[in-house]
């Protein structure tokens, strides 16, 4: 049997990793975290929006901020520039009074030197210009002038500080063409100096002074002598400053962010607090009010708000006990009405049955007796229902029902009302049952309305009901080809009593208040009761109602625009709740022919 080397883990442990070790989980972790962060990158972006268009202290905080920081960047940049400048400044001018002090001890040293050999007169000018060999004060070059037509006795020197390639490039052409040109002044200029042997290196800013300098005609005659001043001590300083700057202009970001959020706190604060009353005020509350302190602008705001609110709060207790008193009015006049509508209708009834061994005008008039009677009885009736909505006494009896059936029953009683009309009634009905939880009473009395609604302004034209139904909503749709209605009547034709035509008798002896009991019915069953009309047009009324109780409707399974409506403009619906009408779905296939128009399909 072999035995493993030394150190070899055993085969069970081979393929576990170090405990200690840690790297691939933790990468794997930052993974996993920053695929959730990017798959949930467009929640926290809509959260950020949210918050800045709710919130004014962080929009006016973000805003103070960001404008500081325009602010400390651009007046930081002009003060570093000036500092800058000002420092380069004052150390060129100590370079050109040092130069032209050393160009004189230049001058000396040339004509006190006794060595007879150009070359190393040369080099001791530069070793004794340049100051002490281990920390020169300067940089000292000395090259051969640029109107020598063929070799010189001395080559160029330079302090052995200064890197050989750059000994012949480092001072600028323009420098040396203006010493060259003006021989008996000193010229300078700002250049950039290698911070190191590497010449593609880094660099600092320096300042080179020149001149020429006669070393005699041994020599030659004249050189260009040039000492350079690096500016590290300057860069230094401008670091420093500008490192300061950095950290005092953050922090007096962060200062006047701080400042701007306190204050912004004051202020948004009590309007936050308005705000909230407000809401609590609109969703019933009207004892809430706002705790003022102070008396400066903003207390003077809330006293005035607690002042509107009370006054607010008179006024509506004081129109509730108005309308209270109203209906109570409306209540007890309806039902004190019965007692002797009871005694006339049957003294009436009495009558009317005796009519035939009356004169002829005495029976008419004991049928018109009898027929305003029984508008007489409707209207009450419709008064106490309009009564008990009001007092919000009424209660829906729910129960599973097929619409179809509904509208069925409908149209059977307005059968003879239609024949009299001469007003044809076309049923398009589903061949799928359409149930719904509804109270049968009340939508039947809803879609009574409507159906004799459209009788009577029908003109004799054809009455279209369709009924459809999705998983959502069933609706019932009655339009008819009459008259129709302005643009300016369509949010009033829920109103009480209100009348398109005043003149127009009401052959069905309508009372005035249907299509508001009718309104109040689709409320109650939390649905919608829309209208369409365009004078000639005629009007489409549609009722959509919820499957089960709590759905919410956001759209209806029968179209209110009818095709034939006109142009884009003659096709805006009005809603009972006084908006334009909700979006509609497309018809249903089973109502529809092959082009998507109102076809035959379903039972006529």
């Amino acid at each position: 049997m072999s035995v493993p080397p030394a150190g070899t883990p055993p085969a069970g442990l081979a393929a576990q990793p170090s405990v200690g070790s840690g790297g691939p989980r933790w990468w794997e972790r930052t993974r996993r975290f920053c695929r959730r962060w990017w798959r949930r990158r467009g929640a926290v972006t809509r959260l950020l929006r949210r918050r800045w268009r709710r919130s004014l202290q962080i929009r006016v905080v973000a805003t103070t901020v960001l404008l500081g920081l325009v602010v400390v960047f651009a007046v930081g940049n002009f003060l570093l520039a000036q500092i800058g400048s000002g420092l380069v400044d004052s150390r060129r001018k100590a370079a050109e009074n040092e130069g032209a002090s050393l160009f004189q001890t230049a001058t000396k040293f040339v004509r006190g030197y006794a060595n007879s050999d150009p070359g190393q007169m040369a080099t001791d000018l530069v070793l004794t210009l340049q100051g002490p060999p281990d920390s020169p004060l300067r940089l000292v070059i000395l090259l051969a002038p640029q109107s020598a037509k063929g070799p010189v006795p001395v080559q160029n020197r330079a302090s052995p500080a200064v890197p050989a390639g750059v000994v012949a490039t480092i001072i600028p052409p323009a420098l040396r063409q203006q010493v060259n040109r003006d021989q008996n002044h000193q010229s300078s200029t700002n250049i950039r100096y290698p911070k190191a042997d590497d010449l593609g290196g880094p660099t600092v800013p320096a300042v080179a002074v020149g001149s020429m300098i006669d070393l005699g005609p041994s020599a030659g005659g004249n050189y260009e002598l040039y000492f350079i001043y690096r500016l590290d001590r300057e860069v230094q300083i401008l670091e420093l400053v500008q490192q300061t700057f950095l950290i005092g202009g953050a922090l007096l970001v962060l200062l006047v962010g701080a400042v701007a959020f306190v204050v912004t706190r004051q202020v948004v604060a009590p309007v936050r607090q308005a705000a909230s009353t407000a809401e609590e005020l609109a969703s019933g509350h009207l004892d809430r009010r706002m705790k003022v302190r102070g008396d400066d602008d903003l207390a003077r705001l809330g006293r005035a708000f607690n002042e509107m609110a009370e006054s607010l709060e008179r006024q509506i207790h004081r129109l509730e006990e108005l309308s209270r008193v109203q209906r109570q009015f409306v209540s007890d006049v309806s039902h004190e009405l019965r007692t002797p509508l009871t005694t006339i209708r049957m003294a009436g009834e009495v009558m009317y049955e005796a009519r035939s061994s009356f004169e002829p005008a005495l029976a008419r008039s004991a049928e018109l007796l009898q027929a305003q009677l029984d508008r007489f009885e409707l209207l009450l009736s419709d008064l106490l229902e309009v009564s008990r909505f009001d007092a919000g006494a009424a209660v829906l009896e729910a129960e599973p029902v097929d619409v179809r059936e509904v509208v069925s029953r409908v149209v059977d009683g307005l059968g003879p009302l239609a024949e009299r009309r001469g007003c044809p009634v076309l049923t398009r009905l589903p061949l799928v049952p359409c149930l719904a939880e509804i109270d049968p009473r009340r939508v039947e009395r809803i879609v009574r309305n409507l159906v004799g609604n459209a009788i009577e302004h029908g003109e004799s034209q054809p009455v279209e009901i369709l009924v459809a139904a999705d998983a959502l909503a069933v609706a019932v749709s009655v339009r008819d080809h009459g008259v129709g209605l302005h643009e300016d009547e369509l949010s009033l034709v829920f109103n009480r009593f209100w009348r398109a035509d005043p003149a127009r008798a009401r052959s069905t002896g309508g009372t005035g208040l249907g299509l508001a009991i009718a309104l109040e019915d689709a409320h109650l069953h939390e649905g919608w009761l829309d209208v369409w009309g365009r004078p000639g047009k005629g009007a489409c009324f549609r009722l959509t109602l919820p499957r089960r109780a709590g759905i919410v409707l956001t759209a209806s399974p029968l179209p209110l625009v009818p095709d034939d409506a006109g142009p884009a403009w003659a096709r805006t619906p009005w809603s009972g709740d006084g908006r334009p009408g909700p979006a509609a779905l497309p018809l249903p296939p089973e109502l529809t022919d092959a082009d998507g128009h109102l076809g035959p399909g379903g039972v006529a």
